[in-house]
């Protein structure tokens, strides 16, 4: 357990900043979700609209440290790739 104040206080940053990132990466979750059920559905207009909402949603994430720069543009190419393959 933490003793000195300074130990004590980097125990609730670090607290604090698991919670922040937690909600961070619940809601790019949710917004990733958003697409891929539209996906799964075959709704397109849907699948697009959704996709426009994520993709900046995953890039903020990565600005705060969240996810790292190529995992987000990982799960943006292969979202992108689905939506391209229902189009056609």
């Amino acid at each position: 357990m933490a003793n000195t104040p300074s130990a004590k206080k980097a125990t609730r940053k670090i607290a604090y900043r698991t919670a922040v990132n937690k909600d961070r990466r619940s809601r790019v979750r949710t917004y990733v979700r958003k697409v891929e059920e539209a996906l799964a559905v075959g709704d397109k207009a849907a699948a697009e609209a959704a996709f426009k909402n994520a993709q900046p949603e995953l890039m903020r994430a990565v600005s705060k440290g969240v996810f790292h720069k190529n995992t987000a543009s990982r799960k943006v190419s292969r979202l992108a790739q689905r939506l391209k393959a229902l189009s056609a």
